[in-house]
C-alpha cells in the first residue's frame, strides 16, 4: 500500500516537472522572438528599402516596435495580476504572430512600420509574462537557473539579430525576417496551452480593468518615447516639433496620475513608488538601461572606426559580454545567499563603473583584445547586478502583485535605454562637432569612413566621442550605485514561497 502511494507520488512529480519543463520551453521561445524581432530588421535594411522604398522613414521599423513594447509592459503586467498569466501570454503571442505575418505581407514602408507597432503590442506581453512566469513556476532558491537561462536566450538572440536578418535577406528575401517567428511561435503557444495550468485563486470581488489608466499610459509614454527618439535625429532638440512633443507628454503625464488616482484598480498603482525596495529597483535598472546603450550602440562603430575591424569581428567584440553576463547570473545566487540581494548588486554595479570609467585610457589606437577583455569583465560584473535585483524584487511580493512589479522594472530599463540613445547620441554628437569644427554628425562621419580615405583626425575625434559616452556611462553606473546605496534597505523584505 505505501509503496503505491510512493509510487503515485512519484509520477504525479515526474508529470509536474515534464509540464513545467515544456512551459520553460515555451518561455525560452517567446522570450527569443521578442530579443530577436528587436535587432533583426537591421541588417535587411537596405533589401527592404530597395524594395518598399520609404528611406527617409525607414528608422520608425525600430522606434516603432520599441515603442510599442516599452509603453505596454504596464499594462500586461497589471492585466497579467487581474486575469492571470496564460490568457495574457497567449493574447500576446496571438497578437506578435498576427504583426508577424502582416509584416511579411506589407506593401509599402507605412504599412510595414503600422505592422511593426502591432508586433510589438504583442512583444510588450511576451517579454513582461515570461519573468513574471519564471518566478511563478520556481521557488526563491531555484530562480537564478531560470532567470540565467532567460538571460542566455535574451542576449544570444539579441546579438545573432542582426546577423540572421542579413542571411535571410540575402539568401531568401526580407519578408522572411517575419515569417520565421510563425512556426517558432506556433510551437510555443502550443506548448503554454496545452501544459500551462495556473492554480484557481479566489477574485477578491469583480474584476475591474482601468482602460482610462491604460490609454492614457499609452498616450503619455508613446508621446514621450517618440519625443526622445526622434528628437536631435529628425529634427533638432530645441525644434517646435520638440517642444510640442515633450509639453504634450508632460502634459498627458499630468492626466495618467488624475486618471490613475480616481482609479479602484488602477494600471500603475502608487505602491510600486512608495515601496522602497521596488523603486530603489526600478531607478537603479533605469541606470542600467541608460548604460547599456553605451556598448550596445557606439562599441560596434569604435571597433570598426578606430581599431579598423570588419564588422563581423566588430560584432564580436560586442557579443563577449553575451558569454560572461548569464554564467555571473547563474553564480550570483551564491554571493547573494551571504551578502543579501543589495549589496551584491552594488558590488556588481560598482565594478561595472569601474570598468567602463577605464575604458577611455584604452591606448589609441590600441589592439582589438583590449576592448574585447573590458567587454567580458563588463558582462560579469552586470549578471552580478541585474540578476539579484530582479528575483530579489520578485521575491518581495506575492503572486496578485508580480506581474505588475516584474512590468515595472522592465519598464524601467526599457524607458532607461531610450533615454540612454538619445543622451548618448547627442553626447557623441556634441564631442565630433566640437573636434571636427561642425562637421557633422557620428552617422555622416561613420558613413565617409566606411567610404574610404578618411583623415586619422577624424578617427581620433570617433574615438573621443565614444570615450565621452563611455564617461556618462561610468556615471550611470555610480548613480545606480548609490541608488541602491541610499534608498535600497539593507535587507530586501523576501516573502516565504
Amino acid at each position: 500500500m505505501g509503496s503505491t502511494r510512493s509510487t503515485a507520488r512519484e509520477a504525479a512529480r515526474s508529470a509536474t516537472a515534464g509540464r513545467r519543463g515544456a512551459v520553460v520551453a515555451a518561455l525560452m521561445l517567446s522570450m527569443a522572438l521578442a530579443a530577436l524581432d528587436a535587432t533583426i530588421v537591421s541588417t535587411a535594411v537596405p533589401q527592404i528599402v530597395g524594395d518598399l522604398g520609404g528611406f527617409s522613414v525607414f528608422s520608425w521599423l525600430f522606434s516603432g516596435y520599441l515603442l510599442a513594447v516599452t509603453v505596454t509592459l504596464p499594462v500586461y503586467g497589471r492585466l497579467s495580476d487581474t486575469f492571470g498569466r496564460k490568457p495574457v501570454l497567449i493574447a500576446g503571442s496571438v497578437l506578435f504572430l498576427l504583426g508577424s505575418l502582416l509584416c511579411a505581407l506589407a506593401w509599402n514602408m507605412g504599412a510595414l512600420i503600422a505592422f511593426r507597432v502591432v508586433q510589438g503590442l504583442g512583444g510588450g506581453a511576451l517579454q513582461g509574462t515570461v519573468q513574471t512566469l519564471a518566478a511563478d513556476l520556481y521557488p526563491l532558491k531555484e530562480r537564478p537557473r531560470i532567470q540565467s537561462k532567460l538571460s542566455t536566450v535574451w542576449a544570444v538572440s539579441a546579438v545573432a539579430g542582426p546577423g540572421l536578418g542579413g542571411v535571410l535577406a540575402a539568401y531568401a528575401d526580407w519578408r522572411w525576417i517575419f515569417l520565421i517567428n510563425l512556426p517558432i511561435g506556433a510551437v510555443a503557444l502550443w506548448l503554454i496551452v496545452r501544459h500551462l495550468h495556473e492554480p484557481e485563486r479566489q477574485a477578491s470581488g469583480h474584476a475591474r480593468v482601468d482602460w482610462a489608466g491604460a490609454l492614457a499610459v499609452f498616450a503619455s509614454g508613446g508621446v514621450l518615447l517618440t519625443a526622445l527618439v526622434q528628437g536631435g535625429v529628425a529634427w533638432p532638440w530645441l525644434s517646435a516639433p520638440s517642444l510640442a512633443l515633450f509639453g504634450a507628454g508632460l502634459a498627458l503625464v499630468a492626466v495618467v496620475v488624475l486618471v490613475e488616482r480616481r482609479a479602484a484598480d488602477p494600471i500603475i498603482p502608487g505602491w510600486v513608488w512608495r515601496r522602497r525596495t521596488i523603486a530603489a529597483v526600478n531607478l537603479a535598472l533605469g541606470a542600467l538601461g541608460l548604460l547599456m546603450v553605451a556598448p550596445s550602440v557606439f562599441l560596434p562603430t569604435y571597433a570598426q572606426s578606430v581599431l579598423g575591424l570588419a564588422p563581423v569581428a566588430a560584432g564580436f567584440v560586442l557579443s563577449v559580454w553575451t558569454l560572461s553576463w548569464p554564467v555571473s547570473a547563474a553564480l550570483s545566487q551564491h554571493v547573494y545567499r551571504r551578502i543579501g540581494f543589495r549589496n551584491t548588486a552594488m558590488l556588481g554595479i560598482g565594478t561595472a563603473a569601474l570598468i567602463l570609467f577605464a575604458f577611455p585610457f584604452l591606448p589609441y589606437p590600441g589592439q582589438a583584445w583590449q576592448p574585447t577583455l573590458l567587454m567580458l569583465l563588463l558582462g560579469a560584473a552586470l549578471g552580478l547586478f541585474q540578476l539579484p535585483l530582479i528575483v530579489g524584487v520578485q521575491s518581495t511580493v506575492g503572486w496578485a502583485e508580480r506581474g505588475t512589479t516584474t512590468a515595472s522594472v522592465l519598464f524601467c530599463r526599457q524607458t532607461g535605454q531610450t533615454v540612454g540613445a538619445a543622451v548618448f547620441g547627442a553626447v557623441a554628437n556634441g564631442v565630433l562637432a566640437a573636434r571636427l569644427g561642425g562637421a557633422g554628425d557620428l552617422d555622416s562621419v561613420t558613413r565617409a569612413l566606411d567610404s574610404g580615405g578618411a583623415p586619422e583626425a577624424t578617427r581620433r575625434a570617433i574615438a573621443d566621442a565614444v570615450h565621452a559616452v563611455y564617461l556618462g556611462a561610468a556615471c550611470a553606473a555610480a548613480l545606480a550605485f548609490l541608488v541602491l546605496l541610499f534608498l535600497a534597505p539593507r535587507k530586501f523584505p523576501v516573502l516565504n514561497d
